[in-house]
């Protein structure tokens, strides 16, 4: 019977990698997995992470199940994370998930039974993910405008003029913070503006935030997420552990609905709940464990709030060395939008021709729609890469 199954596309990503590995140059840069680096090219574990598992290693005694929606600690400990006190705890709805994938997969499930003809508006660009994920389980997207490849800024008038085309039972997408693949955010001032178009249309809103404190800062990059929760009677929030805590490879993540009264909860919750038993019954537990021990334990949590400070100063100091190179060797300030942009991601805003030119020519490895990996640099690269960018004419 699988004579019939037709061949996949390759993941773009994935491609790149593997074209990364086979190049026998030394100067060659990676700028295309988005996996935060160390200036070794390391993606460290985190000292609280350590900790905690020695910890766990010793004290554990048991590796039986948590629950469908997982430990209600881990639940209680992101919720406050990511929502502080702007939504009273008994109207919000949460389940562990493997990694922020598997938070954002079962949102789109959640909306696929909730309304069948219910459309997704996804930013242009968005994560390739919300793409085919979307397109695997056949719901609707409408793309709205959003990046500005001339000013490598939001573009948005036009993103509020495609988003008030959404209707009652639809579902705008927004990202929280560190937008990806840009790097391009919102100001409070325009998350005010959404706002008021969320009221206007009655259209729900969904919030993938999986970059919280490499942006600004924890609260602060969670400052728009909780301006929306609190404005509108639901929402949904996925949320991932990867970047932040370091724990790629464990897979933690959590799905959150937000109701508009401690009624919805019940059924939000047993929803939840069904989900998880559907697609891979009982999510992952030593991930979340180890998160919930650090933000539950206040010199855990100082150490990582300090470390996780450290790498996002990192990147903005690599941003801003960048920006600075760029204008030397440009002469103008037409990308100084490298030092303005936030998280990981920035878009060169490019053609693909000439990104093919810059790993032809010059071994730099970014995504086709020149979506570079700003945590891929160093203080040693950095030359190298702005006297790429500047010899392939970008």
């Amino acid at each position: 019977m699988f004579e019939t199954l037709k061949p996949q596309a390759p993941d773009k990503i994935l491609s790149l990698m593997a074209q990364y590995k086979e190049d026998p140059r030394s100067t060659k840069i990676d700028l295309g997995v988005g996996v935060y680096k160390d200036a070794t090219g390391l993606t460290p574990v985190m000292r609280a992470v350590k900790a905690a598992e020695h910890t766990l290693w010793q004290e554990q005694d048991s590796k039986s199940y948590v629950g469908l929606t997982g430990d209600p600690a881990f639940s209680d400990a992101m919720i406050k994370l990511v929502l502080g006190d702007a939504v009273p705890r008994n109207t919000i709805a949460a389940a562990a998930t493997p990694g922020g994938t598997g938070a954002v997969r079962q949102a789109f499930e959640m909306i696929q039974m909730a309304n069948p003809k219910a459309r997704v508006f996804v930013s242009d660009p968005t994560w390739p993910n919300h793409v085919s994920i979307l397109q695997y389980l056949g719901i609707e997207m409408v793309p709205y405008r959003y990046f500005d490849s001339e000013t490598r800024s939001v573009s948005f008038d036009a993103m509020i003029d495609d988003l008030k085309t959404a209707t009652k039972g639809d579902v705008i997408l927004l990202h929280g913070c560190c937008h990806n693949p840009t790097g391009a955010n919102l100001t409070m001032d325009q998350w005010a503006e959404v706002i008021k178009v969320l009221h206007d249309t009655g259209a729900t809103p969904m919030i993938d935030i999986a970059y919280q404190g490499f942006g600004d800062g924890l609260d602060a990059d969670a400052e728009g997420t909780r301006a929306v929760a609190a404005a509108v009677p639901e929402c949904l929030i996925a949320a991932s552990c990867s970047k932040n805590f370091g724990v790629y490879r464990e897979r933690t993540g959590i799905l959150m609905v937000v109701a508009a009264d401690t009624g919805a909860y019940a059924l939000n919750q047993g929803t939840l709940a069904y989900l998880n038993r559907q697609n891979f019954s009982f999510p992952p537990d030593h991930g979340a464990r180890i998160v919930t021990m650090i933000l539950t334990d206040d010199a855990l949590r100082a150490d990582w709030q300090a470390e996780l400070e450290d790498v996002r100063l990192g990147m903005l100091s690599l941003r801003k060395q960048l920006a600075g190179e760029l204008k030397r060797l440009s002469n103008s300030d037409r990308f100084d939008f490298l030092a303005e942009h936030r998280g990981m991601f920035s878009r060169l805003g490019t053609t693909p021709e000439l990104v093919e030119k810059l790993r032809v020519d010059h071994g730099i490895y970014m995504v086709g729609d020149s979506r570079m990996n700003i945590a891929g640099l160093n203080a040693e690269t950095i030359p190298v890469l702005a006297r790429a960018i500047i010899d392939a004419g970008v």
